[in-house]
């Protein structure tokens, strides 16, 4: 595959916590929720 250096393919998603727009590394599948990055780190936590 190319591209060019360490750039990820980014695909639109929307958060499944907040409802905003957010931009993922990955392509949602629909069956997983989805976090922006603000949602996703307190999440992260224990």
């Amino acid at each position: 595959r190319g591209g060019s250096g360490g750039q990820r393919e980014m695909f639109p998603a929307i958060c499944s916590e907040c409802g905003r727009e957010t931009m993922v590394p990955f392509r949602p599948s629909g069956d997983k929720p989805v976090y922006c990055k603000d949602c996703y780190r307190p999440r992260s936590r224990y």
